[in-house]
């Protein structure tokens, strides 16, 4: 059998058997990284960055967020429960924390670790749109985006080292070429549509949680219009950029608010803030 046939066998049978299945879609996604080994990692990494950083606890702003983080991650647990995903988050230690930075950001990790800097609450304006952002975050760690992101980028470094061992009786200018024209190609056509399409999910799965922990979704797209006119609008071509563009998310989560109505009302919310 050829080494190609074989390493093709081989990289079929990773994928089938490294994968995990994103509750939210129901797709199976990669998982080269298991939780078990991930989640602690990620929470050392979390606490890193708390260690190193001015953590806000008794401001009225980071009792806020962390009412507002309860309030989803709950939303988040009822909405599994009921779609049969009862124990998802048994391993998940959630926190919510409010870094002191002029930073514009805001960011989740495997397990429940959510951090927002103070610099993205007047984007965020109100508890509502602290929800938006809140509903996004914690839906990245849910989907476990942060395990296809690490799996994505193990299988683009495998795909360099493949490239190199195939090319390796070529002349060195065949192998920078290819080094050089895989590496672009692998990010524009590959690893970027993938981070856009977590962007994407994250938005909309996010967009129902807010909804099922009662915040009115209608308004969550006033959150990029402020972004956009904070100074933060400029953005590269869609194409080579990690997210969607701020047009693409506002025309989006117009159009998902019905659904995510729909979906808050089999909860029994039927009123929103």
């Amino acid at each position: 059998m050829k080494i190609k046939t074989i390493s093709l066998i081989t990289f079929v049978v990773l994928m089938l058997v490294n994968c995990n299945t994103n509750p939210f879609t129901g797709k199976k996604t990669m998982a080269f990284v298991s939780n078990e080994k991930l989640i602690p990692m990620s929470f050392q990494q979390y606490n890193q960055v708390l260690s190193e950083s001015k953590v806000l606890e008794d401001t009225s702003e980071a009792k806020m967020l962390r009412r507002v983080g309860n309030k989803i991650k709950v939303a988040a647990e009822r909405w599994l429960d009921a779609n049969g995903y009862q124990g998802y988050t048994k391993d998940y230690e959630w926190e919510f924390k409010l870094i002191e930075d002029d930073i514009v950001n805001a960011w989740a990790m495997p397990g429940g670790k959510v951090a927002f800097y103070t610099g993205i609450l007047p984007i965020a304006e109100n508890e509502r749109g602290v929800a938006t952002i809140m509903g996004h975050e914690i839906a990245h760690a849910l989907a476990n985006h942060g395990q296809q992101r690490m799996s994505a980028s193990m299988l683009q470094q495998a795909g360099a080292v493949a490239g190199t061992i195939a090319l390796s009786e070529q002349e060195p200018e065949v192998q920078q070429g290819f080094m050089a024209a895989y590496g672009a190609g692998s990010q524009v056509l590959g690893m970027l549509p993938f981070s856009r399409k977590h962007e994407t999910e994250a938005d909309k799965i996010g967009l129902t949680l807010m909804a099922i922990a009662g915040y009115d979704p209608t308004d969550a797209y006033k959150l990029w219009e402020r972004m956009g006119n904070a100074g933060n609008g400029e953005q590269p071509p869609e194409f080579l950029s990690t997210h969607p563009s701020h047009d693409t998310r506002i025309s989006n989560l117009k159009d998902w608010a019905p659904d995510a109505i729909e979906t808050a009302k089999k909860f029994g919310v039927n009123t929103f803030k």
